[in-house]
This record gives C-alpha cells, structure tokens and sequence, in this order.
C-alpha cells in the first residue's frame, strides 16, 4: 500500500489497498489451527493498516479423508467457522470459492445474507462448462464470479465476457449464449477449439483438486 513496511499514520496510498487472502482446509486438524492463526494475523495488520481483501477458500488438494460428497458441507462448515466473530471491518469484502452445487452455495448464502459469496472458474472446459456455471451460481445466491482460465484460454476473451456479461443481465440463456458466441467467432475468422456440438457438452463443475 504505501510501499514501505512500517507506514507514518499520515502517509498517502500509493499502491494496492485490495488483496486476495487464500486458504485450503484439508482436515488436518494441527495445520488448520496454524492456518487459522496466521489468517488472525492478517486481518488485524489489514485492519490497523486499512487494507481491504477478499476470502479465496479451495476445496481440499489432499485427501481428506472424507468422501466427496462431504466436501462442499465441510467447505461451507469451515468458512462460517473462520469469520464466526469477526467484526465488520475485519470480514472479507466477498469470497472466492469453488461451485460446489446449488445445495451448497445456496446454504452458504442463507446462512450469513451478508457475506457476498463469489466463485472461482477452475480448468478451461469447454464454453458451456463457463456459461452454465455462472447462471446457476448466479441463481442460487453468488454474486461474483471470478473466472481466469475460463476466460484467458478462450478463443476471444472480450467476446466470452461480453457473453457471460449478458447472462448474468438475463439477456440470454447460458445455452444461447454459447450459440451467440460461435456466431461471433465464425464473423472474426476464429476457428474454435471445439465444434458447436461438442461445445455445449457439460463436463465436470465440481472442483477437485486433488
């Protein structure tokens, strides 16, 4: 922020003030109070020193020893854990986290109305796999959507945003959004890394990472 480590009280901003705060519980009890520690840590200097963050919590990288289907409840159980207590200013402005499912990420969001849920993008897959994704997290409570391979391994990013900006604007379905979007790149002279058909598949939306 002030690019020095000790700023004076006085002192004018003249770098970031937003950060993104990652974490990834695995179930390990001995790493996850070390874990939770060090994120204690990081919201009171952020407090003191007026620096804003956003919440990125993975899903499990090692085997957790619980079953999939657990995973997106012990997602959700450890989020509402780490912030139980925190005051305003020390929250997250909104969170980053996996598209568990609608059970999930609607509880999540019913749970605590005032924490702004967000989701991350994970692999490229294919142009449905993106645009699918974020009409049902949209619709099930998320209210940003973080999306990197998604978009950066697309075949023209702009237009990819422009269609997942009209989606989310209900100007048109995920399903027609993925028709638009071949449309467009056959006018740019683009040739698509998947045919129409092979495009609109659904393949996997349940982030492993593991």
């Amino acid at each position: 922020m002030y690019g020095r480590i000790d700023p004076k009280p006085s002192q004018k901003v003249v770098g970031a003030d937003l950060g993104l705060y990652s974490i990834t519980f695995t179930n390990n009890l001995d790493e996850e109070h070390q874990a939770l520690r060090e994120f204690q840590d990081f919201r009171l200097e952020a407090e003191r020193k007026g620096f804003r963050y956003f919440l990125e919590v993975f899903n499990p990288n090692v085997e957790p020893g619980i079953s999939e289907a657990e995973i997106p409840a012990f997602v959700n159980d450890h989020i509402i854990r780490s912030l139980a207590g925190v005051t305003k200013n020390g929250r997250p402005l909104f969170l980053k986290i996996a598209y568990n499912g609608p059970k999930a990420l609607s509880e999540l969001v019913q749970y605590d109305p005032q924490l702004i849920v967000g989701i991350l993008g994970g692999s490229a897959g294919t142009t449905y796999d993106a645009f699918k994704m974020i009409a049902d997290a949209q619709r099930y409570g998320a209210r940003v959507a973080l999306f990197g391979r998604k978009i950066n391994l697309s075949e023209h990013p702009l237009t990819f945003i422009e269609m997942l900006r009209r989606i989310v604007d209900h100007e048109i379905s995920a399903e027609e959004a993925v028709k638009v979007y071949h449309d467009a790149l056959q006018r740019l002279g683009i040739k698509p890394a998947h045919d129409l058909a092979a495009d609109m598949q659904l393949t996997e939306t349940m982030m492993r990472y593991r």
